[in-house]
Formats: C-alpha cells, structure tokens, sequence
C-alpha cells in the first residue's frame, strides 16, 4: 500500500508542476508546498478508508444478520460463521493505517524542493 500511495503522490505532484512552479514564484516555501500535497493525500486516504470501512462493515453486518457464510456444524460446531464487532479495535486499526501512510509520504514529497519555478512554467 505504501509503494502504491509513493507513486500515486509523484503523479500528483508532476501533474501539478507548474502550480507549484507558480506558487514558488509567488513566494511560497517549499514546507508550505508540500503540506498541501501532504493534506490533499490525507484526504484521498480518508476517503479511501471511509469507503472500505463502509464495504467491510457492511459485509460484516450482512454476516452478522443473514448468515450468508454456512459451515458444516458437524466439523465446525456452528453452522454460521461468526462475527464480531470490535468498534475501538477499528478506529486504531484506520488510525494506525492514516499515520504510516502519511509518515511513508512524507519522504517524497521532499521532492517539491527539487522543481524550480522558471523551468515548470517554461513549458507552457
């Protein structure tokens, strides 16, 4: 996952040179540039988590409820499989997947200090 959200915030980044070209040459710093990548990939991960949440939760809800997995209660001793819920356990767990994407991102948005605002906006 890590790999993935690395290239996925290099694409935005090149995508974008020369918005970051034009807000280097506005005076933005380059700390400040990279927060707004960094805050733009936050929200993409959120969004990516709260849609996973919703999937699993409700796989686990329509489990729970209708018992569409069977098992042999003669080999298993239940004849549904059983579920559980565990609300602190996956507010940790999206925490915990947040902070590491983040911390994983922050070495390649160092990259932002590489591009020089005369050459993004040369291509134009």
């Amino acid at each position: 996952a890590g790999v993935t959200m690395i290239s996925g915030l290099l694409i935005i980044i090149l995508e974008h040179t020369q918005m970051i070209g034009i807000l280097k040459a506005l005076g933005s710093r380059n700390r400040q540039i990279r927060h707004i990548f960094l805050w733009f990939s936050t929200f993409i991960i959120g969004r990516g988590l709260l849609l996973g949440n919703i999937i699993g939760l409700g796989c686990i809800l329509l489990q729970k409820w209708l018992g569409l997995i069977t098992l042999d209660p003669q080999t298993y001793y239940v004849s549904v499989v059983p579920v559980e819920i565990n609300i602190p356990l996956i507010i940790a767990l999206n925490l915990a997947t947040l902070l590491i994407c983040i911390i994983v991102l922050i070495a390649p948005s160092y990259l932002i200090s590489h591009i020089h605002p005369a050459k993004s906006m040369h291509y134009e």
